[in-house]
């Protein structure tokens, strides 16, 4: 979950937003030593907590919170959450969430640290998968941000790639990896979701501070004032092609449409139904558009922001989604660590997709329709043919999960990035060969 710091502040008093409610918090104060040895395998077992407020307290950066009726707490330094407290001997990872034969723990000083029963090890960074030899390497890889990178998105006219992150600031490269200009920055806290405007004159953006803002991308500038209405952090964003609206998903429960040019709300909110809506995409045509969240439906709304139709059939929460350019099919990606898809019309499932050992956080198809890529917390990128429905050649890795991928409209690369604050450059064309797929 993104962090609201515009209403945590530094202050453990939180209050209730419809949708998710953020509840008071333990005083969370820092450890009382600095010095943190890594615990060795075989002691995770249960003992007292040696930060300030001991067991009745959380941890630093450690902060809670409730959606879907259940308690989480996360780490904001892994961007990690469990369903379980965070106490020494206490198993904090969930299902799917590491890879098979290790666990997530915490120190009794407070830190994070990981359990690998395969090599019998602990870490303070979690294991990832083994890349295979001779596996594909990337054209180049970003150093791109201090934190998590939660959105990408591929400037067509100039190939470059804008990402936005936890840390605040939204930067854009050149593929090659250096720096075009300057960061930018809005002063609102994580940047959790950007999207250009079809004729990339302007972008949009939002994030935990709980307003959006509009981007001259030329001048880099921001324009007017900030948009607000959401009660909670923004996770989403989609302009309609005609580029006249600007819809948001926020982890308040809600989708609002915007006017770009007056930055001001052009229909009432819509409540959503999701808890909080992960993600949002407009038809090609732009005559509906679609939404997912935790409650592992998908809808599908008229322009006017009709309920059309509700896709069931994932057994966790969806996480993303995009339409076919065409309009005739909609993928969707899950907890569940499947990719689906549906005819837009009905909802009826056609294909599933597997392969994933994660959540999917972000899938997107090529620009010929040929193939879907998917990004996953597993800390890999997958590439499935759509005519056989196969993957094709092994998982392209990561040193940490994924959150976001985009593909320019030349359908050149695969620029992928997540939680190791880094964007993989991938040619597509490489990808392809050397999976055997060309």
């Amino acid at each position: 979950m993104l962090r609201d710091k515009a209403k945590s502040g530094g202050s453990t008093k939180q209050g209730k937003v419809k949708g998710v409610a953020l509840v008071d918090s333990p005083t969370r104060v820092a450890a009382l030593m600095s010095a943190k040895d890594l615990p060795p395998y075989g002691a995770q077992h249960h003992q007292d907590a040696l930060w300030e407020g001991g067991n009745e307290a959380l941890p630093p950066p450690w902060w809670q919170f409730e959606a879907g009726g259940s308690m989480h707490y996360q780490d904001d330094n892994l961007v990690m959450s469990s369903f379980n407290r965070p106490l020494p001997g206490v198993r904090l990872d969930e299902l799917r969430q590491l890879i098979p034969g290790c666990e997530w723990h915490i120190s009794p000083l407070g830190r994070s640290y990981f359990v690998n029963h395969n090599t019998q090890t602990t870490s303070w960074k979690r294991s990832v998968p083994d890349r295979p030899v001779g596996s594909l390497t990337p054209e180049c890889i970003i150093e791109s941000h201090s934190e998590c990178t939660w959105s990408l998105v591929c400037v067509g006219t100039s190939h470059n790639i804008m990402s936005a992150s936890s840390d605040g600031s939204i930067r854009q490269w050149i593929r090659d990896g250096e720096p075009a200009g300057d960061p930018w920055r809005s002063d609102g806290g994580g940047v959790a979701s950007i999207a250009m405007c079809p004729d990339e004159t302007m972008m949009v953006s939002g994030g935990t501070d709980r307003r959006l803002r509009l981007w001259n991308v030329k001048e880099a500038g921001v324009v007017g004032d900030p948009w607000e209405g959401h009660s909670a952090p923004v996770r989403c964003l989609d302009w309609s092609p005609n580029a006249r609206e600007v819809a948001s998903g926020s982890e308040d429960g809600t989708i609002r449409r915007w006017n770009p040019t007056t930055g001001r709300q052009i229909a009432p909110p819509i409540k959503a139904g999701h808890a909080r809506v992960r993600a949002i995409k407009y038809s090609p045509r732009g005559d509906k558009f679609a939404s997912c969240g935790d409650d592992r439906i998908i809808r599908v709304w008229s322009k006017d922001g009709k309920l059309l139709i509700e896709i069931k059939g994932h057994d966790g929460l969806v996480s993303c989604l995009c339409w076919s350019k065409d309009g005739t099919y909609i993928f969707s990606g899950s907890g569940d660590m499947t990719i689906r898809k549906w005819q837009s019309i009905d909802g009826k499932e056609l294909v599933v997709l597997r392969g994933h050992t994660s959540y999917v956080e972000s899938v997107c198809l090529s620009p010929d329709q040929r193939h879907l890529v998917s990004a996953s917390e597993d800390c890999s990128v997958r590439i499935w043919n759509l005519k056989t429905n196969q993957q094709v050649g092994d998982p392209l890795l990561h040193d940490d999960a994924l959150m976001a991928i985009a593909i320019p409209s030349d359908g050149q690369y695969i620029a992928s990035a997540g939680k190791d604050k880094k964007i993989y450059v991938w040619s597509f064309e490489a990808a392809l060969r050397h999976g055997g797929d060309q």
